[in-house]
């Protein structure tokens, strides 16, 4: 499984790479905290909406720390063995605490 870290995905983003950001929190986590531009697929929904995930982008899936979406993109590729996923390392608390301090820890 690919990875990558919040601050190789903000340089990404600052240079207009086209990502899909994908978080699989609960609403309330994602409401808490959350990335700018990132879609909620909340994880027990992921099965279900599976097709949601596919794209011909390089698609970054996050959580609170990356256990969720460490989870989710070994799903997506079982399933189809295809896409572009990467797992955000640590998640949402690794942006807290290497890009964006003013989104809040939980």
């Amino acid at each position: 499984m690919q990875e990558i870290t919040a601050t190789e995905l903000k340089e990404k983003m600052d240079a207009g790479e086209d990502l899909v950001l994908i978080d699989v929190r609960n609403p309330d986590e994602f409401a808490f905290a959350k990335i700018e531009g990132a879609k909620l697929i909340p994880f027990g929904e992921v099965m279900a909406r599976a097709d949601e995930f596919e794209s011909d982008k390089d698609t970054v899936v996050m959580c609170r720390s990356g256990v969720r979406s460490a989870r989710v993109i070994e799903f997506l590729e079982s399933r189809s063995g295809g896409g572009r996923y990467f797992n955000l390392a640590g998640g949402i608390l690794s942006w807290s605490d290497e890009v964006d301090p003013s989104v809040p820890k939980y």
